[in-house]
């Protein structure tokens, strides 16, 4: 009896076992990790082409001129200037004329590294001052590396002496230019002359205009001195043609202005063919103290290494034939050779710029 009690108890226990294992919930088998997504490699980058280089067709190097004389004379010179550079160094130029004194000057400094300037020597002070613009040749005008600034009225008007001018009109060719602008106006200052009616002329071929026209009582342009039948001019003579030569003053075969054997070089000249008789007409009143000749300048970044090629082959094509049509050529700025030029020589136009105000910010106001 006690046998089959137990083997019950048994029975009931294996049949609770059952039970319960029945009702456990069953443990997953274990499973592998998932195989990380394999990288994918960066995608390569394009990187850009390096800029062309200074020189190539695709980056020619940019040369700009004032605007001081004949327009459309120094534009197709330009492309002959370009020409001849091309050949003589091996690289591409493109040549320019802004539209202003000031605006030749901030393309020079906005364009540091690839740009050329031929400018004055007021127009260098400003530039150097603004971009740190580095002078390389000066100019040389018929023996001259400097010219002065002339004072022209009417030929039968009655000023005599420059206090004459008191309450004059005046006609100048830009707020940036040297000799027509920068030394009358310190002269005006020095001398207590209050000017009247100011005329921005647009160049100096213009300045004289307006007095050829009556359009203003004095106008103020570059002075150079005239070629004498012998010998040479000095400062101590007269800077206007005799008067028993005034008569005689005609434009010759080879679009010369003389005036019997004197030839003339002066502002004057350069309004020859629409005015051939303008020495009849204007005279000089008077002129300043000498002014270093216009430059030619680079740009702060220009390479020294294109600078000592572009340098002599601007000095070899001055000496030569070709720039009498161009650069050379009374109609453009009239070079017959150039000079070395330090930044030095520029200290008296600094001075003057000081004593009047003048900053490219407020140049002309």
């Amino acid at each position: 009896m006690r046998k089959n009690r137990m083997l019950l108890i048994l029975s009931i226990l294996v049949m609770a076992a059952m039970v319960l294992g029945a009702c456990a919930t069953p443990t997953e088998a274990p499973t592998e990790a998932p195989a990380p997504e394999p990288t994918k490699a960066p995608e390569p980058t394009e990187v850009p082409p390096p800029p062309p280089a200074l020189g190539t067709e695709e980056h020619p190097i940019k040369v700009l001129f004032v605007p001081s004389v004949d327009i459309d004379f120094m534009i197709a010179g330009g492309e002959l200037i370009e020409q001849a550079l091309n050949e003589a160094t091996g690289m591409y130029f493109e040549v320019s004329i802004p539209t202003s004194y000031a605006a030749t000057i901030e393309a020079m400094c906005a364009s540091p590294d690839d740009t050329i300037g031929f400018i004055p020597a007021m127009g260098y002070a400003l530039a150097n001052q603004l971009c740190g613009v580095e002078p390389a040749l000066a100019s040389v005008r018929y023996g001259w590396n400097v010219y002065w600034t002339e004072f022209l009225v009417a030929r039968d008007s009655d000023f005599e002496t420059l206090e004459d001018l008191e309450g004059a009109s005046w006609a100048y060719p830009d707020v940036g230019s040297t000799s027509g602008y920068l030394y009358p106006l310190a002269i005006f200052d020095d001398l207590g002359i209050t000017i009247g009616e100011q005329v921005e002329a647009g160049g100096h071929p213009q300045a004289v205009k307006a007095v050829y026209n009556g359009e203003a009582d004095v106008g103020t342009a570059y002075f150079s001195a005239p070629l004498l039948p012998e010998g040479n001019w000095t400062v101590d003579m007269a800077p206007d043609i005799p008067d028993e030569f005034i008569e005689e003053c005609a434009v010759n075969e080879d679009d010369k202005l003389y005036c019997g054997d004197y030839r003339v070089l002066d502002a004057r000249a350069a309004i020859r063919t629409e005015a051939p008789d303008v020495v009849q007409k204007v005279r000089i009143l008077d002129l300043s103290a000498e002014i270093p000749n216009d430059t030619m300048s680079y740009s702060p970044g220009f390479p020294i290494e294109l600078r000592d090629i572009i340098t002599p082959a601007i000095i070899a094509y001055v000496a030569s034939d070709a720039c009498a049509e161009t650069l050379c050529n009374e109609s453009f700025y009239d070079w017959t050779g150039t000079a070395p030029i330090f930044d030095e020589n520029f200290d008296g136009i600094r001075i003057l710029m000081e004593a009047q105000g003048i900053s490219l910010d407020n140049i002309g106001e």
